[in-house]
Parts: structure tokens; sequence; C-alpha cells
């Protein structure tokens, strides 16, 4: 698969794909996931907040 470059993307594309990504991430999650809702612990997981480690990689 060939994914062509994002040349002359505005800050609001990149913030919108940033946005679709974590929203995938939520969505497969919650299909994974026992119950109704996904507890708030959960979701700060799935979006790697409140958690050190490696800064987001910047395109």
């Amino acid at each position: 698969m060939c994914v062509a470059a994002l040349r002359g993307a505005t800050v609001q594309e990149h913030v919108a794909l940033v946005e679709i990504e974590l929203c995938g991430e939520l969505m497969i999650a919650a299909s994974a996931a026992e119950g109704d809702r996904l507890s708030p612990d959960l979701i700060d997981e799935v979006l790697n907040v409140g958690q050190p480690g490696p800064p987001p990689e910047r395109h």
C-alpha cells in the first residue's frame, strides 16, 4: 500500500487526522471491552493521557 505524503497540509488537517486516529483507537478499545462503557481509566490508557513516555510522533 502506498500512501501519498501530505504536502501543504494545514494545521487543521493535521489536527483532524490525529483526532480521527484517536477516535479509531477508542472504537477498537470499546469493541474489545466488556460492558456498555469504557471506564475513564481505560480511556486515559488508550489515549495515553497522564502517562510518562515518549512525546507523540510529529510528521
